[in-house]
């Protein structure tokens, strides 16, 4: 858990627009993207110093595919140089690189440059920096109810949970969109049930640290109740000792 409580532990962000922002600057949509990637590199870093142990990141949905090819396969390369260029950084940092989402699809080159990047900060303990890649939620349900299948294990939602993309970190605290969009868009069905929504008018490439703590503040002002009354929240708080 973060040491703040006032700072969720774990952070999912919906990358939203940066090829609007390109657009807006007469620019390609992919240097929106490349972009993008300082924009994750900075949210990155702050995390870190804010005490934020999880960052999870929606990078590439399954429908992503459906976007022009030449963007796609602009994507796919600026995927393998960010890794190249970036996880020497992230190493010395602290941060664990994970990527969740269907591999079986990607070219051999990009699976292998994931499973390098994730081998080369295996152990990393400062941040966990999970990148949804070629993810969808509902792919992610679909998944986890196949390997359950497949193995004869009963279906429950305790299983299922064990068999996530996102298994091995707790459920988000607080999930962000920006582009001033308000929708999921198919990210983390099953792990936001109870996650805080925040929703930033703020274009990706320009969602910078003040922008992180607006959220992070944002955050710390709600009351979470998982299905409970406020009085039942209430009660089960610590009362100082009498003087």
């Amino acid at each position: 858990m973060s040491k703040n409580p006032g700072v969720p532990h774990h952070i999912a962000i919906v990358m939203d627009g940066n090829g609007r922002w390109a657009t807006r600057r007469f620019l390609p949509r992919l240097a929106g993207h490349k972009q993008g990637v300082d924009s994750l590199r900075r949210c990155a870093r702050a995390c870190v110093d804010r005490g934020v142990g999880v960052l999870t990141v929606f990078a590439f949905s399954s429908e992503n595919w459906n976007r022009p090819a030449d963007e796609v396969s602009g994507l796919m390369e600026l995927l393998a140089k960010a890794l190249a260029r970036e996880v020497p950084q992230l190493k010395k940092d602290g941060v664990r690189l994970h990527f969740v989402g269907e591999r079986a699809t990607l070219s051999p080159k990009v699976r292998d440059g994931l499973a390098q990047a994730e081998a080369a900060t295996a152990e990393n303990t400062r941040l966990v920096l999970n990148v949804c890649f070629n993810y969808g939620g509902r792919w992610d349900i679909a998944q986890a109810a196949a390997v359950l299948a497949s193995r004869g294990e009963p279906i429950t939602e305790a299983s299922l949970n064990a068999a996530m993309g996102l298994a091995h970190v707790a459920d988000p605290d607080l999930v962000i969109r920006t582009g001033g969009e308000m929708r999921i868009s198919n990210f983390l069905l099953w792990q936001a049930a109870y996650s805080e929504f925040y929703f930033s008018d703020r274009l990706w490439p320009d969602f910078d640290e003040s922008a992180l703590d607006e959220a992070i503040a944002a955050f710390a002002g709600r009351e979470r109740r998982f299905g409970k009354t406020s009085e039942q929240i209430l009660a089960a708080q610590p009362h100082p000792m009498p003087g």
